[in-house]
């Protein structure tokens, strides 16, 4: 069964880190791009970040670029997404999907996981 599982969002304080992860079952990470995207209530989803299935190209939204990083564990068949100098517009659920190369548009991703949700609150 094809599954991608979201972990390690929570309540942060601004300027506070998480380390979010998509970790695949059913299926090889490495034969797929990973996009994070994120929505807010009453926001649409926005694509946050992706990176290649095969030279490991990374990529950003102007919003994120800087503070975000996204990385690959073939090994451990997961993406990671490490968030710091968080701000309260960062808050949204947070979801990994698989695509064929980096598009923003969710439409074209296949799989996606249940999402995580990020809070940054004082």
């Amino acid at each position: 069964q094809v599954q991608l599982v979201e972990s390690g969002g929570g309540l942060v304080q601004p300027g506070g880190s998480l380390r979010l992860s998509c970790a695949a079952s059913g299926f090889a990470l490495d034969s797929y791009v990973i996009g994070w995207f994120r929505q807010a209530p009453g926001k649409k989803r926005e694509a946050v970040s992706c990176i290649s299935s095969s030279d490991g190209s990374t990529y950003y939204a102007d919003s994120v670029k800087g503070r975000f990083t996204i990385s690959r564990d073939n090994t451990k068949n997961t993406v990671y997404l490490q968030i710091n100098s968080l701000k309260p517009e960062d808050t949204a659920l947070y979801y990994c999907a698989t695509a064929r190369a980096c598009y923003s548009d969710y439409g074209r991703y296949n799989y996606w996981g249940q999402g995580t949700q990020v809070t940054v609150s004082s």
